[in-house]
């Protein structure tokens, strides 16, 4: 086993969850409203669509990657949709109701949500696939060890990060009041219907003008 194909993945992991966008933001609020167990859920579940779009790449999917590439507009709106649900729905809770749903299916439903919010973003499969066809693992033949090492590694890096993040918002979390996790709400939420609302507009950017 080549280490250094693990290594490679786990940089590319790690950099890729890094840049704080939507997941990081539900991440951190859930980290804060919820605990740390449930932040870092949430990101292991971005961690997971990370890891398949990495398969999708460093395997040579390209029948699955031209699917999701060429139904991209189906995708977005409904990404789209769910993230102003989701957002509503962060924005209008209130944080008294936050501490029933971290066990159980509140878990599960943390883990699941990032992980199709992750999946509904098919153009990440561009990056994983320059990024492994520059590292020269695309899908050659008898190659697909040294792929599968490195998705592996690209799961790693990433549930990494989550970990770093979850950790470290949850070290501040006590010094949360009732009425600042109302307030991480509401920003939080608007937020997110901030990213729903762009993915919706740029189906009607995306559609030609004119007939």
């Amino acid at each position: 086993m080549d280490i250094s194909f693990f290594v490679r993945g786990l940089i590319i992991g790690f950099s890729i969850a890094a840049p704080v966008g939507l997941i990081g933001v539900l991440c951190m609020r859930r980290t804060l409203a919820e605990g740390w167990t449930s932040g870092l859920v949430s990101g292991l579940g971005a961690a997971t669509a990370d890891a398949i779009y990495g398969c999708i790449a460093g395997f040579g999917l390209t029948f699955v990657s031209s699917f999701l590439i060429s139904q991209q507009a189906w995708v977005r709106l409904a990404g789209g949709a769910f993230l102003c649900y989701l957002g509503l729905r962060t924005l209008l809770r209130r944080p008294a109701e936050q501490a029933a749903s971290v066990a159980g299916r509140g878990l599960i439903g943390a883990y699941a949500s990032t992980f199709l919010l992750t999946l509904t973003n098919p153009l990440t499969i561009l990056s994983f696939a320059a990024i492994f066809a520059g590292l020269g693992v695309a899908s050659s033949e008898g190659n697909y060890v040294s792929a599968a090492i490195l998705v592996l590694g690209v799961f790693t890096g990433s549930a990494l990060w989550w970990l770093l993040l979850s950790g470290g918002v949850g070290l501040f979390r006590t010094r949360f009041t009732a009425r600042s996790l109302l307030w991480v709400n509401r920003v939080s939420g608007a937020v997110i219907i901030g990213f729903g609302l762009f993915a919706l507009s740029s189906l009607i950017v995306s559609v030609p003008a004119g007939g």
